[in-house]
């Protein structure tokens, strides 16, 4: 039969095994915590190299986009949302809305100014840059409207 040691065991070992399990859920913390990081690391590499979609590929997909939204009766639609960091200003000259602010993007977000430059802008769209969260009170995610509306 076992001993009240064996069925109760000292609150110093009790305090020992706590600590253990607190060690372990450190480590899966950090170690989810990194692995979080390295995937947006990797996703913005990704999002601040070239799509390398066509033209047309590009025209076909903001089509797309663009007649959904109209055939849910939208005048606009948010087409892209990207991290701060793929300004070269982290967002600072869009959220200043200053003059040039364009001169900041890069990667995909570039693109698509550049789509709605050669072929939306002619055809009476509009564009807008905004920061749309701000995590700890600072600009975090720019969105990408494009509009039509009056």
């Amino acid at each position: 039969m076992p001993g009240i040691d064996d069925l109760i065991p000292s609150a110093t070992q009790i305090r020992k095994e706590a600590a253990l399990k607190e060690a372990e859920k450190a480590d899966e913390y950090a170690r989810l915590a990194a692995a979080a990081e390295a995937e947006k690391r990797a996703l913005i590499e990704r999002l601040s190299k070239p799509s390398g979609k066509t033209e047309e590929e590009k025209v076909k997909l903001a089509s797309t986009i663009i007649q959904r939204a109209v055939r849910n009766g939208l005048t606009e639609v948010l087409v892209y949302r990207f991290p701060n960091t793929l300004c070269t200003d982290k967002g600072r000259a869009i959220n200043q809305m200053e003059k040039g602010w364009e001169s900041t993007l890069t990667g995909i977000p570039k693109e698509i100014f550049q789509l709605w430059t050669d072929h939306l802008q002619p055809r009476g769209y509009r564009i807008a840059y905004q920061v749309i969260d701000f995590p700890g009170g600072v600009p975090g995610d720019i969105g990408i409207t494009i509009s039509w509306g009056d």
